[in-house]
């Protein structure tokens, strides 16, 4: 199925490892120019030298989503290099689980600041130029947890609950231009080492990924299986695509049917 992407422009923010890894490299597939954003600028550049290596087009920026000067910079970057925006996937995300009442101010706020204000900062930066070509796509990788609120990930959710609400309040506010907003929310996906680079938060979490954890977690999903990263890869292609153009302000789990709402 062709789905539109030749020669189109797509911003994957932290699109170096795990998840955003494998989006990256699903639209560089489809012939689609991108643009992997990402804080670890070192395994953005090993993903890149991949995806060249094979004949694609993608570029590294080394970029912080919760600056909005450093944002605003790797929009210029990428109509430099590639004349529009067409696509953007905010992918950065991440937290380290906990109860509410043990965390601090401190943490609540790094979790707000990359889940929530990171969207924020970087849908805001490409808007004006999606309004003036009339069209543009949008897609937030989510989660389940903003739909259920999970047990030790309360900011988190709550974040991630901003996330879709937002996206549907810009698919209402902004759909006349033809841009559209959707939102992907992914189970749990537990990383390969091979997949992650030295500055991934998923570093940190590397050990806690078991066979016997993995195992366990497993068992929580109706399908009995856990996520890889590629099956959040198709879904965010296709709600990005213009295959899915009369699809706005909707959140799609590709989570094994761990929520069914």
């Amino acid at each position: 199925m062709d789905l539109g992407f030749n020669g189109k422009s797509v911003i994957v923010t932290g699109g170096a490892s795990n998840i955003g890894r494998a989006i990256s490299k699903a639209f560089v597939n489809e012939g689609a120019n991108v643009v992997i954003a990402d804080w670890d600028e070192a395994q953005a550049q090993n993903v890149v030298a991949e995806i060249n290596g094979d004949g694609g087009k993608a570029l590294a920026v080394k970029v912080d989503v919760t600056d909005p000067q450093a944002v605003q910079a790797l929009v210029d970057q990428t109509r430099a290099a590639f004349g529009s925006i067409d696509v953007l996937v905010n992918a950065v995300g991440g937290n380290k689980d906990d109860y509410f009442m043990k965390e601090d101010r401190e943490k609540w706020n790094r979790v707000m600041q990359m889940n929530l204000w990171g969207m924020i900062n970087c849908t805001r930066a490409v808007l004006d130029q999606m309004v003036e070509q009339k069209s543009g796509a949008v897609v937030s990788v989510g989660s389940d947890a903003g739909r259920v609120g999970e047990f030790r990930e309360g900011i988190y959710s709550a974040c991630k609950a901003g996330v879709m609400a937002l996206s549907k309040t810009l698919a209402r506010e902004l759909g006349r231009h033809g841009l559209r907003f959707n939102v992907v929310c992914p189970g749990l996906t537990p990383p390969t080492a091979a997949d992650i680079g030295e500055k991934s938060h998923w570093q940190q979490q590397l050990d806690t990924f078991t066979p016997e954890m993995l195992a366990k977690a497993a068992k929580a999903y109706p399908l009995k299986k856990l996520g890889t990263p590629a099956d959040t890869a198709d879904a965010v292609l296709f709600m990005a695509s213009p295959r899915a153009g009369h699809i706005t302000g909707q959140v799609l789990s590709v989570s094994g049917g761990y929520t069914m709402t």
